[in-house]
């Protein structure tokens, strides 16, 4: 007789072998149906409190509002530097590009004729001098002896007059020697007048000594001419700057009126921006702003709003805008391009939210999508300034509301559950 009791142990073990044995003959097939069960629980759970989203939280925060544009570096204005007299160019002392200071030779003309102009002009300034000289040490000193001269002759003539006039009266003397005294005397005056007339031109202020000084100031003028005509010959730099533009070669005929080389004075560089009409209401003067060369994009430096130009390009829609950057960075240059981040509003310890959140912003009546009772719902918002990522939550949200990203598929009414980044 078996004994039961023994064989029950051996039959189950041999129960759950067979079943293990089926299992794992069927392993796939097993996997699959746990897999399945287990996407119809999570889809179950998913149905009854709604997808997972990642929503986007109101915070507190420093929002900064700007206006983004690009535009080019440039000088308040810039020097044309020409010549003032026709001539051949002799040789070009700068390059293109070459930053100068205010006196130094740019450009030098020919000169030859020039400076026998400045030699021919000295000739005529040493004439004159002379001719001053000689009316001073010779011409006058020799008219005031005359004079002397002609004043004893004219004395001496008087006294012979009066003696005859005397002897005559009483009849010691003829009437032909009375004449002859008074004709003695009448030339002696007309002598005396004539000495006294020639000291009177050649003294300062005479006709002679006023005529020799005219020449001496216009043969001194016409030196300055010449030598202003030579000092022409070098064209020199009129301030402190960069060379952006060198239009002339040597053994060119340079002639006043057309530019040989373009100057970007030292000092202020300004950045000219071209800003869309709709942002002109944003903008004011001695508004502070970040700029960036393209060719530097890691390096910012600061700028201020200097001018905002009272008409609108109406082919473009834009306004143009010139900020000045008093300590420009060394590697700007002429007409580079810049990218400027101007600062129009500023709010400190406010309530912020992504803009990625915020629904019809443009439209007057934004809104965003909360969380309420699980479910999404439409909450319209005041909002004010507007960074670059953020906007200002003025009205209809607190700190720590949720809101749905657009980009999330939620729409009004929908359950889900509110996820934070």
């Amino acid at each position: 007789m078996v004994d039961q009791t023994a064989a029950l142990p051996r039959q189950k073990a041999s129960s759950l072998s067979a079943l293990g044995s089926a299992v794992w003959a069927h392993r796939w097939f097993v996997l699959a149906v746990m897999l399945l069960l287990g996407f119809g629980g999570w889809q179950s759970v998913r149905a009854v409190l709604g997808p997972a989203v990642v929503v986007d939280l109101v915070r507190r925060g420093d929002l900064v509002e700007t206006v983004v544009a690009s535009g080019h570096v440039e000088t308040p204005f810039r020097v044309e530097i020409g010549s003032q007299i026709t001539g051949t160019v002799d040789d070009v002392l700068v390059q293109e590009g070459q930053r100068v200071t205010k006196g130094q030779p740019l450009i030098s003309l020919e000169a030859r004729e020039l400076k026998a102009a400045v030699l021919q002009a000295q000739g005529a300034v040493a004439q004159a001098e002379a001719r001053m000289r000689q009316l001073a040490e010779l011409t006058l000193p020799s008219a005031k002896e005359a004079l002397r001269q002609a004043q004893a002759t004219l004395l001496n003539a008087q006294q012979t007059y009066d003696r005859t006039s005397q002897l005559a009266s009483n009849g010691y003397a003829t009437r032909a020697a009375l004449d002859e005294a008074q004709k003695t005397l009448d030339v002696a005056l007309a002598q005396k007048r004539a000495a006294e007339f020639q000291v009177f031109t050649a003294s300062p202020g005479g006709s002679d000594s006023v005529m020799a000084e005219t020449q001496l100031n216009q043969a001194r003028a016409n030196l300055d001419t010449a030598q202003s005509r030579l000092g022409y010959a070098t064209i020199l730099a009129p301030r402190d700057g960069v060379l952006i533009t060198r239009n002339v070669e040597k053994g060119a005929v340079a002639q006043p009126g057309k530019a040989l080389l373009v100057l970007a004075p030292a000092g202020d560089v300004q950045l000219v921006l071209q800003i869309d009409e709709r942002n002109l209401g944003k903008l004011a003067l001695g508004q502070t702003a970040l700029a960036s060369a393209d060719a530097y994009p890691d390096r910012r430096f600061a700028a201020v709003v200097s001018y905002i130009n009272p008409g609108v390009d109406i082919s473009r829609a834009s306004v143009q805008v010139k900020l000045t950057v008093k300590d420009p960075p060394d590697y700007l240059r002429q007409d580079m391009t810049v990218s400027v981040d101007i600062e129009v509003a500023a709010r400190r310890d406010t309530l912020e939210l992504p803009v990625r959140s915020v629904h019809d912003l443009t439209s007057g009546q934004p809104w965003v999508l909360g969380v309420k009772d699980g479910r999404a719902a439409k909450i319209p918002v005041r909002v004010g300034i507007r960074g670059n990522s953020h906007v200002e939550i003025v009205a209809g949200l607190s700190a720590g509301d949720v809101a749905v990203p657009q980009s999330s598929g939620v729409v009004t009414g929908q359950r889900f559950r509110a996820v934070l980044p």
